[in-house]
């Protein structure tokens, strides 16, 4: 329960008033004629068991879900859906269900801000009476249950009015064939598709190959332009839901609620959201409130239904009849099955089954997932270069090599020996692996490829909505709650938008904490780590501090994104947006920002941050006075970077889709069962012990649908690993890819068989997410860069090789990047108190380019260093030019929409004006009137 605090300046709050937002409405949509059975409503199959109403005829188009928490033994009785009856016995059944309510919870139920049981009722009768004059036909159980179920049922005059408004369009009967490819492109073309033919879906194909329907916006007046046997099967279910899905979001109801006092100051708490309750606080000036009801999404948040959803279209299991599938078992079979994992998704399907939104996710998804596919083949060949050219690797062999006798200063104060570089062999060998010439060549093309796959979505994009459907969405919005919104000034909205910003802030900040109490934790386990008198253990000291590390900043990351994802959603209540697009823009960028900084900090820190502050031998920063500054390893931090990288990405799409996906889902659904099973307990034997389960007794004991921002923000967050720091870790595309593949399944059998059905909401485009992927992108390019320069090893390498160098090979460049350091130079009580080296030893080395102390200015930067610095800055700034115009090359060579595409548009607008000519009546000839045969003057 949220509770929201405001200080009124003038008077107290005596009451809380809960006034539920002014309802959206949603009024046309515009379509373009289309090209693709993609985009043609296809027929619907005859509703069987439990998908009818009583009669057996008529479909079950949408199911309304209420508790009744005091049942009479009385039987309820339905009105039959016939249209004269439905307000007597609305009437009926609202009096029944007043005197299943004690006076006990009627007077308290209120207090809470939520109608009491009574005030329920008679909200419900008025919004379906309001139904029934939209001409829904409504039918309600006959038994006395606890959980009761209002089912609709929209008939073919409300069904055609509806679609005629909403410009849905419908196939033709007029159809025109394709251009067939000759020559070489149609050899080309003919051998592609026999190649994909065993990855294509065991999905029937409603058109004819080689030719395509037309299609155009429903007319009630030309009928006979439309392709159909039937007015039942001319909607398929999922258009039929939408429809009424509209209808129940206009329809209102309004009840004159009880004076709230003499107190002058109250709160409104305003809902905002389709699926849950948002409160927002606002202090109004106002005596009586009115408690205005706009549309099913204020009656859920009031709790006067508990559940609304459109029926799934029979069962999912295999049905042994292939010919006679529906549409959900055809989903389960081809789509929602591990078997068929290596075949595309049946978009078509899930468009017409889910929605364009849905099936616009899954069709991005699987586009990203294939666009992985390259990526990954190249990631692995660079890992391979890497594994089989290690032995050549001169730095590698000289850092190994134990003749050399590189003796390092200690790592840590009095407790820490001198210790030998060829130690650390292991570790440079592994860095070489990803820290190599071909990771160069790589990170640019990865930045082509991120550029590209923007430009290459776009045109998928582009193709899905002409070939889906292309609609302008308006949304108007009541004037009252315009004038409400309007009416708040800049003043009615600082409060919300200060606790924003420090809301934004603080989170910030617990996130560097986070980060923060990590160091500090590597920085104190590797001191403790080191007064371990096993040598074996001293070894591992480095490995064994990074990777209990990274685990904990895993276990942070999981714990804070959920925190985050609540705190987003609860500032943007207090900003009061307009519209609920707006609202779910701002969620999204809050959650988005909070989430991306909590997963990519920790990354962040160690590729551009470690070791570059602490300090030098005599000279070391110190944390808490006793703690030195972690240093990177002398083959540098890049491998500390793919562990970083490797845990957290893995670990963080293993526990969400074992748990978060399938584990806490099913606990929630457990809890729920025993929940109503317990408050029913008491008066199950008022029901039918021997009744079968319908179609939406089923449904409703699935989870209910949350949206799809949760399914984008995780596939963002590892877009973002993928692509952010790919030059450190090139097989990051690896193990995006075997996730997605298992992730495309799996959210599949969520959507059919674990959710309710969804609403099919209708879009052209995937939002603000495809502008939070634009961004990453060109992002991505800055990161790799500064992870090239800064932190492997490649410019250091060059400079070397060229400047430096005497051979002109890469022989010395180990000893060239380690400084000198006299070891009669150490502060007090900070050199090893006991060594096994020979304790006259004055030399030790360290990573850094430095002056040596015998030199006039002794331990200050020496020439290499700034040389290697201005080689890096260069780099920077040329590898992000050379991607920039790559990518501008790239973006004129292939065009956003193809000419082939553009040429079919235009031939089906040509044929669809034919049709339409050919069926308008031929013009009357006119007779010659006077005036023709005038004589001239």
């Amino acid at each position: 329960m949220r509770v929201c605090v405001c200080v009124c300046v003038c008077v107290h709050v005596t009451f809380i008033v809960h006034l539920q937002h002014i309802f959206y409405l949603l009024v046309t949509y515009s379509l373009l004629a289309l090209i693709h059975p993609s985009n043609v409503t296809l027929r619907a199959a005859l509703p069987r068991g439990g998908l009818c109403l009583a009669d057996g005829v008529r479909r079950v188009d949408y199911v309304l879900v209420y508790h009744c928490k005091r049942r009479s033994l009385q039987s309820r009785l339905s009105n039959g859906s016939v249209p004269g009856l439905g307000r007597s016995l609305s009437r009926r059944n609202t009096q029944v269900e007043l005197g299943e309510v004690d006076a006990e919870a009627s007077s308290g139920a209120g207090l809470e801000g939520k109608p009491s049981e009574a005030e329920k009722a008679l909200l419900r009768e008025e919004f379906e009476a309001g139904l029934q004059r939209e001409g829904l036909q409504i039918e309600r159980d006959k038994e006395v249950r606890t959980v009761r179920f209002v089912r609709l049922h929209v008939p073919w005059a409300v069904l055609s009015r509806e679609a005629e408004l909403l410009k849905i369009s419908i196939p033709t009967k007029k159809t025109y064939k394709l251009r067939e490819k000759k020559g070489v492109a149609g050899a080309i073309s003919s051998v592609w598709k026999k190649l994909n033919e065993p990855f294509q879906p065991g999905v029937p194909n409603m058109e004819t190959p080689g030719s395509r329907v037309l299609t155009q916006p429903f007319r009630r007046d030309a009928l006979h332009l439309f392709d159909f046997k039937s007015k039942d099967d001319l909607f398929d279910t999922a258009t039929r839901g939408n429809i009424v899905c509209e209808i129940l979001r206009r329809t209102t109801c309004s009840k004159s609620g009880q004076t709230m006092g003499n107190d002058r100051r109250f709160f409104l708490f305003l809902s905002l959201d389709d699926d849950v309750m948002h409160s927002l606080c606002v202090c109004v000036c106002v005596c009586v409130c009115v408690c205005v009801c706009s549309g099913l999404t204020s009656l859920l948040a009031k709790g006067v239904y508990n559940a609304a959803f459109p029926l799934h279209d029979g069962d999912f299991n295999a049905s042994k009849d292939k010919e006679h599938r529906n549409d959900r078992q055809m989903l389960q079979e081809e789509w929602a099955n591990y078997g068929v994992f290596f075949k595309y998704q049946p978009v078509d399907l899930i468009r017409r089954y889910f929605g364009e939104q849905i099936g616009l996710y899954f069709a991005w998804l699987g586009v990203y997932t294939q666009l992985l596919i390259p990526a990954s083949v190249i990631g692995v060949i660079i890992f391979l270069y890497g594994f089989l050219t290690v032995d050549t690797n001169v730095p590698s062999q000289e850092m190994c090599d134990s003749m050399l006798n590189f003796t390092m200063c200690p790592l840590c104060d009095r407790v820490c020996d001198y210790w030998q570089l060829n130690s650390m062999c292991s570790t440079a060998r592994a860095s070489y692996l990803f820290d190599n010439t071909a990771t160069v060549a790589f990170s640019l093309w990865a930045a082509l490829w991120e550029r590209e796959r923007e430009r290459l979505y776009r045109k998928i994009l582009l193709a899905i909505v002409l070939l889906l459907l292309l609609i302008i969405k308006i949304i108007m919005a009541v004037s009252i709650f315009q004038l409400l919104l309007e009416s708040l000034t800049w003043r009615d909205r600082l409060p919300g938008y200060c606790i924003n910003i420090s809301s934004i802030l603080l989170m910030v900040v617990v996130t560097f904490s986070a980060v923060l109490g990590v160091i500090l934790y590597r920085i104190c386990v590797f001191a403790v780590m080191s007064m371990n008198p096993d040598h074996e253990a001293k070894a591992n000291v480095r490995v064994t501090v990074t990777t209990t590390a990274v685990i904990i900043n895993l276990l942070i990351v999981l714990v804070l994104d959920e925190i985050y994802g609540a705190i987003a959603t609860w500032i943007t209540e207090l900003e009061i947006p307009k519209t609920e697009a707006a609202f779910e823009e701002h969620v999204i960028l809050k959650a988005f920002l909070l989430k991306s900084m909590n997963a990519f900090a920790p990354v962040f820190y160690v590729a551009f941050f470690k070791g570059r502050f602490a300090g030098r031998p005599g000279d070391y920063v110190y944390v808490f006075k006793d703690f030195r500054m972690e240093e990177c390893a002398p083959s540098g931090c890049l491998i500390e970077v793919c562990i970083q990288l490797g845990i957290i990405m893995l670990g963080k799409q293993l526990i969400q889709n074992n748990v978060f996906e399938i584990a806490i889902p099913k606990l929630k659904k457990m809890y729920r069962e025993y929940k109503e099973e317990k408050q029913g307990d008491q008066e199950e034997e008022a029901e039918d012990p021997n009744r079968e389960p319908q179609r939406w007794d089923l449904d409703y004991s699935l989870e209910p649908y949350e949206g799809l921002s949760p399914e984008y923000m995780e596939m963002v967050i590892q877009y973002g690993f993928v692509t952010l720091f790919v030059a450190s870790f090139p097989l990051a595309p690896v193990f995006a890819l075997l996730n997605n593949v298992i992730e495309i399944r799996l959210d599949a059998a969520k959507f059919v068989t674990e959710i309710r059905r969804p609403d099919a909401v209708r879009a052209k485009e995937i939002g603000i997410w495809y502008n939070i992927l634009s961004g990453i992108s060109k992002f991505a390019v800055i990161t790799n860069a500064f992870v090239i320069s800064f932190t492997s090893e490649f410019i250091p390498r060059l400079v070397y090789q060229y400047l430096y160098s005497e051979t002109g090979t890469m022989h010395g460049f180990t000893s060239h990047t380690l400084a000198y350091f006299n070891t009669s130079n150490f502060k007090p009580d900070t050199a090893p108190s006991e060594t096994q080296f020979d304790r006259d030893l004055r030399i030790c080395r360290y990573k850094d380019y430095r002056d040596p102390p015998w030199s006039p200015q002794s331990y200050q930067l020496s020439k290499q260093y700034w040389s290697v610095l201005a080689a890096r800055l260069a780099f920077v700034i040329f590898f992000q030019n050379l991607a920039m115009f790559l990518s501008m090359l790239v973006a004129w060579l292939i065009p956003n929409v193809p000419q082939s595409l553009k040429e079919q548009v235009k031939r089906e607008k040509a044929a669809l004006m034919e049709l339409l000519l050919a069926q308008e009546p031929p013009p009357l000839s006119r007779p010659k009137d006077a005036d023709d045969s005038s004589p001239h003057i």
